[in-house]
């Protein structure tokens, strides 16, 4: 059916993680990188912090949820066709600066 990533950050810039606008540029640029169609994104910031963003594509989804209080995210990118989520998971990470982070890959 498809590649699902399960994509846990850790030690992200607090700043990056509790930006609503930033983050869903993101989601986006990490779906056209890999290969996906976005159809529509929708986010929400909460408050005092943290922000939930969805990206839903012609192939899936990629999603993300923030703790900038301590500088987690928990992202999920599942596509199917021919695309490469784990370029889009390599683009996350490298932009919201994680320390540490663990990839978990489920074929579907």
């Amino acid at each position: 059916m498809g590649d699902h990533y399960l994509l846990n950050l850790y030690g992200c810039s607090s700043i990056l993680l509790d930006d609503e606008y930033f983050l869903v540029d993101l989601i986006e640029n990490a779906a056209v990188v890999s290969g996906a169609n976005i159809i529509q994104s929708i986010s929400k910031k909460f408050y005092p912090q943290g922000v939930t963003a969805i990206c839903l594509l012609s192939e899936s989804h990629i999603s993300i949820h923030t703790w900038p209080e301590i500088g987690n995210a928990a992202v999920d990118v599942y596509t199917c066709g021919n695309c490469e989520p784990k370029i889009g998971c390599d683009i996350i990470i490298e932009q919201l600066k994680a320390t540490k982070h663990q990839l978990t890959y489920i074929k579907r």
